[in-house]
């Protein structure tokens, strides 16, 4: 005939609060452990180099960021490709050597796989805000920005 009505209610009640206790330990999972690249403090560094050349108008902090060939690309106002030398956007930066720029330049993200590297950065000005992609490769050993995308907007 079964179980007893009491009896069949606790092991419904364990049954349902087993279910639950489940279903609440998968939504509350904490997520996989991240690995940390021994890359990315490298990465890391030649990018806080970039910030600081930026920051503080220092061509020659931005010289040890990119290579010599790399090129700034953005898009014109007309929609077209607009395109920057490395020579071209530091002279840029003669008038204003060595002030320091209000705002609040950082790494928003960095992705690494094997030699080659993308790292977000959002630069936040009291005017306007700009976000960079930084592409990065390592060569030799010493990671480079070799090129830079860029957008900005009005604040």
């Amino acid at each position: 005939m079964g179980l007893p009505v009491t009896r069949r209610r606790l092991i419904s009640a364990l049954f349902f609060a087993s279910a639950i206790s489940g279903i609440a330990g998968a939504c509350s999972a904490q997520p996989a452990s991240r690995t940390v690249d021994p890359q990315e403090g490298a990465v890391r560094a030649v990018v806080e180099a970039y910030l600081h050349g930026l920051k503080f108008n220092d061509v020659p902090s931005l010289r040890t960021a990119f290579w010599p060939d790399a090129k700034l690309l953005f898009v014109n106002k007309n929609g077209s490709l607009g395109q920057l030398s490395q020579e071209d956007w530091y002279k840029m930066f003669a008038g204003s050597a060595g002030k320091e720029e209000e705002g609040d330049l950082r790494i928003s993200s960095v992705d690494i796989t094997d030699n080659a590297a993308s790292v977000k950065v959002i630069e936040t000005y009291p005017k306007s805000i700009y976000v960079d992609y930084l592409n990065l490769l390592r060569l030799n050993g010493k990671w480079i920005v070799v090129n830079k995308i860029y957008t900005s907007r009005p604040r």
